[in-house]
Protein backbone atom coordinates (compact mmCIF):
# COMPACT_ATOMS: atom_id res chain seq x y z
CA UNK A 1 0.00 0.00 0.00
CA UNK A 2 1.54 3.47 -0.91
CA UNK A 3 1.92 6.28 1.85
CA UNK A 4 -1.33 8.15 0.05
CA UNK A 5 -3.81 5.25 0.14
CA UNK A 6 -3.20 5.47 4.23
CA UNK A 7 -5.33 8.90 4.81
CA UNK A 8 -6.87 12.01 3.97
CA UNK A 9 -5.33 15.38 3.85
CA UNK A 10 -3.00 17.00 6.51
CA UNK A 11 -0.54 15.33 8.60
CA UNK A 12 0.12 11.87 7.74
CA UNK A 13 -1.59 9.34 9.66
CA UNK A 14 -0.52 7.04 12.20
CA UNK A 15 -1.34 3.86 14.01
CA UNK A 16 -0.74 2.19 17.16
CA UNK A 17 -0.65 -1.16 17.15
CA UNK A 18 -0.40 -3.14 20.29
CA UNK A 19 1.42 -6.77 20.20
CA UNK A 20 0.57 -8.69 23.47
CA UNK A 21 0.80 -12.49 24.97
CA UNK A 22 3.05 -14.51 27.64
CA UNK A 23 6.62 -13.67 27.68
CA UNK A 24 8.58 -15.78 24.94
CA UNK A 25 5.45 -15.95 22.68
CA UNK A 26 7.29 -14.35 20.23
CA UNK A 27 5.87 -10.61 20.16
CA UNK A 28 9.68 -9.11 19.43
CA UNK A 29 10.59 -11.45 16.65
CA UNK A 30 7.17 -10.57 14.94
CA UNK A 31 7.97 -6.94 16.13
CA UNK A 32 11.32 -7.08 13.61
CA UNK A 33 10.10 -8.74 10.87
CA UNK A 34 6.64 -6.66 10.95
CA UNK A 35 9.56 -3.66 11.26
CA UNK A 36 12.02 -4.57 8.21
CA UNK A 37 8.65 -5.13 5.87
CA UNK A 38 7.53 -1.52 6.42
CA UNK A 39 9.46 0.18 4.09
CA UNK A 40 7.71 -1.64 1.60
CA UNK A 41 4.27 -0.36 2.43
CA UNK A 42 5.76 3.17 2.49
CA UNK A 43 5.09 3.52 6.71
CA UNK A 44 7.98 5.14 8.60
CA UNK A 45 7.58 2.29 11.38
CA UNK A 46 9.38 1.58 15.32
CA UNK A 47 9.18 -0.53 17.77
CA UNK A 48 7.87 0.42 21.21
CA UNK A 49 9.77 -2.31 23.52
CA UNK A 50 8.40 -1.77 27.25
CA UNK A 51 10.63 -3.69 28.97
CA UNK A 52 13.48 -1.80 27.38
CA UNK A 53 11.97 1.73 28.10
CA UNK A 54 11.16 0.35 31.93
CA UNK A 55 13.33 -0.43 34.22
CA UNK A 56 13.55 -3.24 35.99
CA UNK A 57 12.63 -2.30 39.56
CA UNK A 58 9.23 -0.74 38.39
CA UNK A 59 7.85 -4.25 38.22
CA UNK A 60 7.76 -4.94 42.27
CA UNK A 61 4.61 -3.95 43.49
CA UNK A 62 3.95 -1.98 46.01
CA UNK A 63 1.78 -2.26 49.13
CA UNK A 64 -0.73 0.55 49.82
CA UNK A 65 -3.12 1.42 52.28
CA UNK A 66 -4.21 -1.78 54.50
CA UNK A 67 -2.71 -3.92 51.84
CA UNK A 68 -4.94 -3.55 48.91
CA UNK A 69 -4.06 -3.98 45.61
CA UNK A 70 -6.08 -3.39 42.61
CA UNK A 71 -4.61 -5.31 39.61
CA UNK A 72 -1.28 -2.89 38.96
CA UNK A 73 -3.19 0.37 39.58
CA UNK A 74 -0.91 0.92 42.92
CA UNK A 75 2.28 0.17 41.14
CA UNK A 76 5.40 2.20 40.35
CA UNK A 77 5.21 0.34 37.22
CA UNK A 78 2.20 1.62 36.29
CA UNK A 79 3.47 5.25 36.15
CA UNK A 80 6.26 4.02 33.75
CA UNK A 81 3.74 2.61 31.34
CA UNK A 82 1.91 5.99 31.32
CA UNK A 83 4.93 7.88 30.86
CA UNK A 84 5.72 5.50 27.59
CA UNK A 85 2.68 6.49 26.31
CA UNK A 86 3.13 10.26 27.04
CA UNK A 87 6.54 10.54 25.24
CA UNK A 88 4.03 8.96 22.39
CA UNK A 89 1.55 12.02 22.80
CA UNK A 90 4.41 14.10 22.76
CA UNK A 91 5.82 12.50 19.69
CA UNK A 92 2.35 12.63 17.49
CA UNK A 93 2.10 16.21 18.94
CA UNK A 94 5.42 17.37 17.80
CA UNK A 95 7.06 14.56 15.36
CA UNK A 96 10.10 16.47 15.11
CA UNK A 97 11.29 17.51 18.81
CA UNK A 98 12.75 15.11 20.83
CA UNK A 99 9.69 14.99 24.54
CA UNK A 100 11.98 16.20 27.37
CA UNK A 101 11.21 13.14 29.88
CA UNK A 102 10.05 14.25 33.15
CA UNK A 103 12.33 13.56 35.89
CA UNK A 104 9.85 11.29 38.06
CA UNK A 105 9.02 9.02 35.17
CA UNK A 106 12.41 7.26 34.88
CA UNK A 107 11.77 6.24 30.97
CA UNK A 108 14.99 4.90 29.86
CA UNK A 109 16.22 8.13 27.43
CA UNK A 110 18.41 6.27 25.06
CA UNK A 111 15.89 3.27 24.67
CA UNK A 112 13.05 6.20 23.67
CA UNK A 113 15.28 8.37 21.39
CA UNK A 114 15.84 5.23 19.78
CA UNK A 115 12.56 4.95 18.99
CA UNK A 116 11.69 7.78 17.48
CA UNK A 117 15.07 8.48 15.60
CA UNK A 118 13.64 5.59 13.46
CA UNK A 119 10.44 7.72 13.01
CA UNK A 120 12.35 10.77 12.22
CA UNK A 121 15.24 9.50 9.96
CA UNK A 122 13.83 6.24 8.32
CA UNK A 123 16.59 4.37 6.61
CA UNK A 124 14.77 2.50 4.16
CA UNK A 125 13.34 5.38 2.64
CA UNK A 126 14.40 8.52 0.97
CA UNK A 127 13.29 11.99 2.31
CA UNK A 128 10.66 12.99 0.03
CA UNK A 129 9.14 9.39 0.92
CA UNK A 130 9.32 10.26 4.85
CA UNK A 131 7.71 13.48 4.88
CA UNK A 132 4.20 11.58 4.21
CA UNK A 133 4.71 8.29 5.47
CA UNK A 134 2.21 6.97 8.01
CA UNK A 135 3.85 6.46 11.22
CA UNK A 136 3.76 3.01 12.76
CA UNK A 137 3.68 2.48 16.72
CA UNK A 138 4.73 -1.29 17.22
CA UNK A 139 4.19 -1.47 21.25
CA UNK A 140 5.87 -4.86 22.51
CA UNK A 141 4.55 -5.83 25.78
CA UNK A 142 2.38 -8.80 27.71
CA UNK A 143 -1.13 -6.37 27.55
CA UNK A 144 -2.48 -9.06 29.51
CA UNK A 145 -5.27 -6.93 31.31
CA UNK A 146 -7.74 -5.33 28.98
CA UNK A 147 -7.11 -1.89 30.84
CA UNK A 148 -3.59 -1.52 29.81
CA UNK A 149 -4.27 -2.37 26.24
CA UNK A 150 -7.71 0.25 26.49
CA UNK A 151 -5.32 3.08 27.33
CA UNK A 152 -3.42 2.47 24.27
CA UNK A 153 -6.85 2.85 22.86
CA UNK A 154 -8.03 6.20 24.56
CA UNK A 155 -4.78 7.40 23.39
CA UNK A 156 -5.47 6.79 19.84
CA UNK A 157 -8.95 8.37 19.47
CA UNK A 158 -7.52 11.42 21.37
CA UNK A 159 -5.80 12.50 18.45
CA UNK A 160 -8.41 11.36 15.84
CA UNK A 161 -8.21 14.97 14.60
CA UNK A 162 -4.81 15.85 14.56
CA UNK A 163 -3.04 13.10 12.91
CA UNK A 164 -5.75 10.41 11.80
CA UNK A 165 -4.76 7.40 14.36
CA UNK A 166 -5.90 3.96 14.16
CA UNK A 167 -5.92 1.53 16.55
CA UNK A 168 -5.30 -2.41 16.15
CA UNK A 169 -4.26 -5.50 18.28
CA UNK A 170 -2.14 -8.52 17.51
CA UNK A 171 -2.24 -11.51 20.31
CA UNK A 172 0.28 -14.10 20.11
CA UNK A 173 -1.17 -17.02 21.12
CA UNK A 174 1.31 -19.75 22.77
CA UNK A 175 1.26 -22.70 24.17
CA UNK A 176 2.94 -22.65 27.52
CA UNK A 177 5.41 -24.97 27.32
CA UNK A 178 6.96 -23.67 24.32
CA UNK A 179 6.45 -19.89 26.33
CA UNK A 180 8.74 -21.67 29.20
CA UNK A 181 11.27 -23.63 26.93
CA UNK A 182 12.19 -20.42 25.30
CA UNK A 183 12.58 -18.08 27.96
CA UNK A 184 14.99 -20.23 29.72
CA UNK A 185 16.97 -20.62 26.40
CA UNK A 186 17.29 -16.54 26.69
CA UNK A 187 20.52 -15.11 28.07
CA UNK A 188 18.54 -13.42 31.02
CA UNK A 189 15.46 -15.40 31.13
CA UNK A 190 13.11 -14.52 33.71
CA UNK A 191 11.74 -16.50 36.69
CA UNK A 192 9.33 -19.36 35.74
CA UNK A 193 7.30 -18.12 38.64
CA UNK A 194 6.30 -14.53 36.68
CA UNK A 195 4.92 -16.75 33.49
CA UNK A 196 3.17 -19.10 35.30
CA UNK A 197 1.44 -15.89 37.08
CA UNK A 198 0.73 -14.70 34.42
CA UNK A 199 -1.05 -17.37 32.32
CA UNK A 200 -3.95 -17.08 35.68
CA UNK A 201 -4.15 -13.11 34.51
CA UNK A 202 -3.77 -12.68 30.69
CA UNK A 203 -6.96 -12.08 29.20
CA UNK A 204 -7.11 -12.10 25.35
CA UNK A 205 -8.37 -9.41 23.13
CA UNK A 206 -12.59 -10.02 23.04
CA UNK A 207 -13.70 -7.93 20.86
CA UNK A 208 -17.89 -9.87 21.65
CA UNK A 209 -16.93 -8.01 25.29
CA UNK A 210 -15.00 -5.11 24.31
CA UNK A 211 -16.28 -3.39 21.17
CA UNK A 212 -12.85 -1.47 21.04
CA UNK A 213 -11.34 -4.42 20.43
CA UNK A 214 -13.10 -5.10 17.26
CA UNK A 215 -9.51 -4.39 14.98
CA UNK A 216 -7.99 -7.20 16.72
CA UNK A 217 -6.49 -10.96 15.17
CA UNK A 218 -5.03 -14.17 16.92
CA UNK A 219 -1.79 -15.45 15.75
CA UNK A 220 -0.90 -19.25 16.71
CA UNK A 221 3.18 -18.62 17.09
CA UNK A 222 3.78 -22.06 19.32
CA UNK A 223 5.47 -23.00 15.83
CA UNK A 224 7.34 -20.26 13.59
CA UNK A 225 6.06 -16.98 12.23
CA UNK A 226 4.62 -18.04 8.92
CA UNK A 227 4.97 -15.51 6.36
CA UNK A 228 1.10 -15.90 5.94
CA UNK A 229 0.93 -15.14 9.24
CA UNK A 230 3.25 -11.68 9.11
CA UNK A 231 0.98 -10.48 5.96
CA UNK A 232 -2.15 -11.11 8.11
CA UNK A 233 -0.42 -8.45 9.91
CA UNK A 234 0.48 -6.34 7.68
CA UNK A 235 -3.35 -6.21 6.33
CA UNK A 236 -4.65 -5.47 10.07
CA UNK A 237 -2.08 -2.42 10.21
CA UNK A 238 -2.99 -1.04 6.35
CA UNK A 239 -6.85 -1.41 7.56
CA UNK A 240 -6.03 0.64 11.04
CA UNK A 241 -4.49 3.26 8.40
CA UNK A 242 -7.36 3.40 6.37
CA UNK A 243 -10.40 3.69 9.12
CA UNK A 244 -9.32 5.88 11.73
CA UNK A 245 -10.78 5.72 14.79
CA UNK A 246 -14.02 7.80 15.52
CA UNK A 247 -13.73 10.77 17.12
CA UNK A 248 -13.63 11.32 21.66
CA UNK A 249 -16.72 12.32 22.37
CA UNK A 250 -17.19 14.69 26.07
CA UNK A 251 -19.05 12.26 28.15
CA UNK A 252 -17.33 13.29 31.60
CA UNK A 253 -20.85 12.81 33.29
CA UNK A 254 -21.46 9.76 31.87
CA UNK A 255 -17.64 8.50 33.19
CA UNK A 256 -18.01 9.35 36.65
CA UNK A 257 -21.50 7.91 36.33
CA UNK A 258 -19.77 4.63 35.61
CA UNK A 259 -16.86 4.69 37.95
CA UNK A 260 -19.46 5.59 40.77
CA UNK A 261 -21.32 2.44 39.50
CA UNK A 262 -18.43 0.27 39.28
CA UNK A 263 -17.23 1.14 42.47
CA UNK A 264 -20.57 0.79 44.23
CA UNK A 265 -21.09 -3.12 42.50
CA UNK A 266 -17.18 -3.94 43.68
CA UNK A 267 -18.04 -2.99 47.29
CA UNK A 268 -21.20 -4.57 47.59
CA UNK A 269 -19.70 -7.91 46.49
CA UNK A 270 -16.79 -7.10 48.87
CA UNK A 271 -19.33 -6.11 51.66
CA UNK A 272 -21.40 -9.70 51.29
CA UNK A 273 -18.23 -11.23 51.11
CA UNK A 274 -17.00 -10.34 54.00
CA UNK A 275 -19.96 -11.08 55.58
CA UNK A 276 -19.73 -14.69 54.96
CA UNK A 277 -15.97 -14.43 56.76
CA UNK A 278 -17.26 -12.51 59.41
CA UNK A 279 -19.73 -15.51 60.22
CA UNK A 280 -17.08 -17.85 59.58
CA UNK A 281 -14.80 -16.58 62.64
CA UNK A 282 -18.01 -16.47 64.63
CA UNK A 283 -18.66 -19.71 64.60
CA UNK A 284 -14.91 -20.78 65.04
CA UNK A 285 -14.77 -18.98 67.88
CA UNK A 286 -18.29 -20.61 69.47
CA UNK A 287 -16.38 -24.44 68.51
CA UNK A 288 -13.61 -22.91 70.42
CA UNK A 289 -15.62 -22.06 73.63
CA UNK A 290 -15.01 -18.79 73.57
CA UNK A 291 -17.12 -17.01 76.71
CA UNK A 292 -19.73 -14.63 75.70
CA UNK A 293 -18.05 -11.33 76.43
CA UNK A 294 -14.83 -11.75 74.17
CA UNK A 295 -17.31 -13.15 71.74
CA UNK A 296 -19.06 -9.63 72.08
CA UNK A 297 -15.70 -8.07 71.53
CA UNK A 298 -14.38 -10.23 68.74
CA UNK A 299 -17.44 -9.01 66.59
CA UNK A 300 -17.02 -5.44 67.60
CA UNK A 301 -13.56 -6.08 66.00
CA UNK A 302 -14.87 -7.80 62.71
CA UNK A 303 -17.24 -5.04 62.20
CA UNK A 304 -14.83 -2.12 62.73
CA UNK A 305 -12.27 -3.59 60.63
CA UNK A 306 -14.29 -4.61 57.92
CA UNK A 307 -15.71 -1.11 57.94
CA UNK A 308 -12.70 0.30 57.62
CA UNK A 309 -11.95 -1.98 54.94
CA UNK A 310 -14.62 -1.47 53.12
CA UNK A 311 -14.34 2.48 52.93
CA UNK A 312 -10.81 2.35 52.40
CA UNK A 313 -11.93 0.01 49.36
CA UNK A 314 -14.51 2.48 48.02
CA UNK A 315 -11.91 5.44 47.88
CA UNK A 316 -8.76 3.50 46.05
CA UNK A 317 -11.89 2.57 43.48
CA UNK A 318 -13.11 5.92 43.19
CA UNK A 319 -9.71 7.09 42.74
CA UNK A 320 -7.70 4.71 40.91
CA UNK A 321 -9.71 3.10 38.92
CA UNK A 322 -9.13 4.50 34.48
CA UNK A 323 -11.77 2.88 32.24
CA UNK A 324 -13.88 4.64 31.39
CA UNK A 325 -16.13 1.97 31.18
CA UNK A 326 -17.59 -0.63 33.53
CA UNK A 327 -16.68 -3.73 31.53
CA UNK A 328 -13.24 -2.83 31.41
CA UNK A 329 -12.95 -3.50 34.99
CA UNK A 330 -12.29 -7.26 35.93
CA UNK A 331 -14.95 -6.78 39.36
CA UNK A 332 -14.69 -10.20 39.77
CA UNK A 333 -10.81 -10.35 40.30
CA UNK A 334 -10.87 -7.00 42.11
CA UNK A 335 -13.14 -8.20 44.77
CA UNK A 336 -11.66 -11.55 45.41
CA UNK A 337 -8.06 -9.50 45.82
CA UNK A 338 -9.68 -7.53 48.10
CA UNK A 339 -11.38 -9.98 49.96
CA UNK A 340 -8.02 -12.28 50.44
CA UNK A 341 -6.65 -9.18 51.85
CA UNK A 342 -9.82 -8.71 54.83
CA UNK A 343 -9.98 -12.67 55.56
CA UNK A 344 -5.71 -12.27 56.08
CA UNK A 345 -6.90 -9.44 58.80
CA UNK A 346 -9.93 -11.48 59.81
CA UNK A 347 -7.64 -15.13 60.87
CA UNK A 348 -5.50 -12.49 63.22
CA UNK A 349 -8.24 -11.19 65.07
CA UNK A 350 -10.07 -14.10 65.40
CA UNK A 351 -5.98 -15.94 66.10
CA UNK A 352 -5.79 -13.05 68.50
CA UNK A 353 -9.16 -13.30 70.57
CA UNK A 354 -8.87 -17.97 70.83
CA UNK A 355 -4.74 -17.22 72.49
CA UNK A 356 -6.14 -15.05 74.78
CA UNK A 357 -8.52 -17.48 76.30
CA UNK A 358 -6.65 -20.58 76.16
Amino acid sequence: MAAGEAGGVGRAPACLCVFCGLPAAGKSTLARKVLSTSAQYGWRASVVPYDDLIPEHAFQTKVVENGVKLQEMQTEWKLHRQAVLWCIEQFLEKPQVLAKLPSSCQINRAAWEQCIRALQHPEALNRSQADGAPLLFLLDDNFYYPSMRYEVYQLARKFVFLDSLGFCQVYLQCDLESCISRNQSRSEPIPTEVILEMVKRLESPNPQKNSWEANSISLNTTDNLSKCGIQRVMELISSALSNPLSPVEDNTEQTEADRLKCATSVVHQADQACRRLVSEAMKTARENQVPPEHMRSLAAQLNESKAKFLHSLRRQLLQEVSSTQEEDVDVERVVKTAVDVFDREKKEILLRIINENK
